[in-house]
């Protein structure tokens, strides 16, 4: 069993910048591509950014791409979202995840296997 946990999560102004972080409890990720989700009050959970296993792929939300980036520390165990340039509908809770069943980060939520319980990110106008 994989177990991930993020961290990093906060409440900013716009435009500020949070960095979060995804610490998995076993180096087997670091053989797999993972994501970052999220999920906004009423909404449903979805995709913002994937690499895979050696995180020189990265694949991006189209309302986030240019602003966060994904990158991951395979030594570590680790992966993170820089989140730049933040605005108030960035707002939700964002998950980290990790599939074992392919070798580029899926979009859809379904198709990962392991998930962090969540961080709450908040961006005040």
């Amino acid at each position: 069993q994989v177990h991930l946990v993020e961290s990093g999560g906060g409440l900013v102004q716009a435009g500020h910048s949070l960095r979060l972080s995804c610490a998995a409890s076993e180096g087997t990720v670091s053989r797999h591509p993972m994501g970052w989700f999220r999920q906004a009050p009423g909404k449903e959970r979805e995709f913002v950014a994937g690499t895979i296993w050696s995180g020189s792929n990265t694949y991006y939300a189209d309302s986030v791409k240019g602003r966060f980036t994904i990158s991951r520390d395979n030594a570590k165990n680790t992966v993170y979202l820089q989140m730049n340039s933040l605005k108030p509908e960035d707002t939700a809770v964002y998950y980290c995840a990790v599939t074992i069943r392919s070798f580029y980060p899926p979009r859809d939520e379904s198709e990962y296997d392991y998930w962090g319980q969540g961080t709450q990110v908040t961006v005040s106008s």
